[in-house]
């Protein structure tokens, strides 16, 4: 299901079809990615787990009338899926308690960095989260991840300094996103 459009890009949900199990693997099996990401059974070792991935995000997100998900990012020119968006509810101090925060992410194969993709893709659903009555969207990044600090400050987030309310105490560079900003 297509969840929205922008100029470049399609943002849809992640499918069981072998093109994108094929690309959920080969993007969350790179440590150059998984690095950065603090969640169990990454990296991904085995073709077989990126279905098991999609089920995660499926149960996820199913009482969520798709407001929120984690979804490719479909380069409309060329079919190929960039990496994945994500928007949800934060984690709580507990790692596990959805908490009212909202949380913008990405994920982008290293052949689809340097385009702008990220950008261009958070923005759209930022807007269509604001639009929805959402105040304030937040970025949260593991520190040293400046590629992600850049994407959040293209997007106009304000950079709050590191905390640890969400992600069962995380460290994290926090970013927020106004509505009315």
């Amino acid at each position: 299901m297509t969840v929205l459009t922008t100029e470049r890009l399609v943002l849809r949900d992640w499918t069981d079809a072998p093109a994108d199990l094929d690309r959920i693997f080969d993007i969350y099996s790179r440590t150059e990615i998984t690095r950065w990401l603090a969640v169990s059974g990454l990296p991904l070792t085995d073709p077989g787990q990126a279905l098991d991935r999609l089920a995660i995000w499926r149960k996820r997100h199913a009482g969520q009338g798709g407001r929120y998900g984690t979804w490719a990012m479909e380069v409309r020119d060329t079919g190929r899926v960039a990496g994945t968006l994500i928007l949800k509810p934060l984690p709580g101090a507990d790692g596990v308690t959805e908490t009212d925060d909202i949380e913008v992410g990405w994920h982008l194969h290293p052949d689809s960095w340097r385009h702008g993709y990220a950008t261009e893709a958070a923005r759209a659903v930022l807007a269509r989260e604001f639009a929805a009555g959402t105040p304030q969207v937040y970025a949260v990044i593991p520190p040293g991840n400046h590629p992600s600090m850049a994407v959040a400050r293209r997007l106009g987030m304000v950079h709050l300094g590191r905390r640890t309310d969400w992600y069962g105490g995380e460290v994290l560079e926090t970013f927020v996103r106004r509505a009315d900003a």
